[in-house]
């Protein structure tokens, strides 16, 4: 099992690096993250190789939480792209030497216009050191066997980065909603952003019938419904007081031969579960995995009459939707 011990020291020294890291935070990083919290432009980040993969994840990270940003390569930069940093941006610079040649072009750059700069790197007295807010990713050793390829370094820049960011994300009061609008897509983004008034069935399509109809019409409603298999029954102000499902009516067929001879209040189930329409979808998929239903009739909370019904939200819209 030597793949296993070997997979097993590597995570242990990466680990223990970033723990390092931890350890060592004082009011640089403090200031840092004050620094990105004041800057009015865009967070520029910028390496070479691991440092500058490590970069454009970082770069990403913040994006999504708040905080517009973008990777620059340090070779583009010398050929014309050194004008995407506008004075009201600030630039994160990572090189574990601190010492990387191509990033001299930048460090000149912002320097000369005043930028404010954080850098990441394992040598406060490099040149990359002295020149700005100075995060410090050095680490004890490299998990490569070699001691050679970036390991341990790469994880702690990266561990770093995030802890960057989701500080001034706290910092900022970054919520649920604000992430959903920077990811309209997939399902994370349809959990946060979809509410029941979103996929309800409403206005015509919304099955109503009243306590005194007989089960002719109810049954009838039921099967040609744009929701079939379910009907609301309200009372004579329009009021939810009860529904009709399909189950409701094989039960009363055990009890009575001729269910058709009765009427929707004879037959219906009393205090149908609801949700309010501005409820999140994804709770309306709670509360039916949790009582085993498949529909929800839809109220407005928000309205003078709570009680009458707005919309019917079905299981199979929430699948549609992707929320499970």
């Amino acid at each position: 099992m030597i793949e296993i011990e070997e997979a097993r020291r590597v995570l242990r020294i990466e680990a223990q690096s970033v723990l390092d890291v931890a350890e060592r935070l004082d009011h640089k990083f403090k200031a840092a993250v004050d620094t990105i919290l004041s800057c009015k432009g865009k967070l520029i980040v910028t390496g070479v190789g691991k440092s500058g993969l490590v970069g454009r994840k970082i770069a990403s990270t913040f994006s999504s939480t708040g905080t517009p940003a973008l990777f620059l390569h340090p070779v583009e930069s010398s050929h014309g792209d050194l004008g995407v940093i506008s004075s009201t941006d600030l630039v994160l610079a990572i090189s574990n030497s601190g010492e990387t040649e191509e990033l001299i072009p930048i460090l000149n750059f912002v320097v000369r216009r005043n930028i404010p700069l954080l850098v990441m790197t394992s040598k406060p007295d490099s040149t990359l050191g002295r020149a700005g807010i100075f995060l410090d990713i050095s680490v004890r050793e490299e998990a490569c066997s070699l001691g050679l390829a970036p390991t341990s370094s790469s994880t702690t820049t990266l561990a770093l980065g995030d802890a960057l960011a989701m500080s001034v994300l706290k910092m900022r009061g970054f919520g649920r909603d604000d992430f959903a609008e920077f990811h309209p897509a997939g399902s994370l983004g349809r959990r946060l952003v979809l509410r029941v008034k979103d996929l309800m069935h409403s206005g015509g399509s919304l099955p109503l019938v009243e306590k005194k109809d007989d089960m002719v019409k109810v049954i009838a409603l039921m099967t040609s419904a744009e929701v079939r298999g379910v009907a609301g029954v309200v009372d004579e102000k329009g009021h939810l007081c009860g529904c009709v499902t399909d189950g409701d009516i094989r039960r009363r067929l055990e009890k009575n031969k001729n269910p058709l001879s009765e009427t929707a209040v004879d037959i219906m189930s009393k205090n149908p579960k609801t949700i309010d329409a501005n409820e999140m979808a994804e709770k309306a998929l709670f509360i039916m995995e949790q009582f085993q239903i498949q529909n929800l009739f839809v109220v407005d909370k928000q309205s003078k009459e709570t009680s009458k019904p707005v919309g019917l939200i079905h299981l199979q819209d929430l699948i549609k939707a992707k929320l499970r």
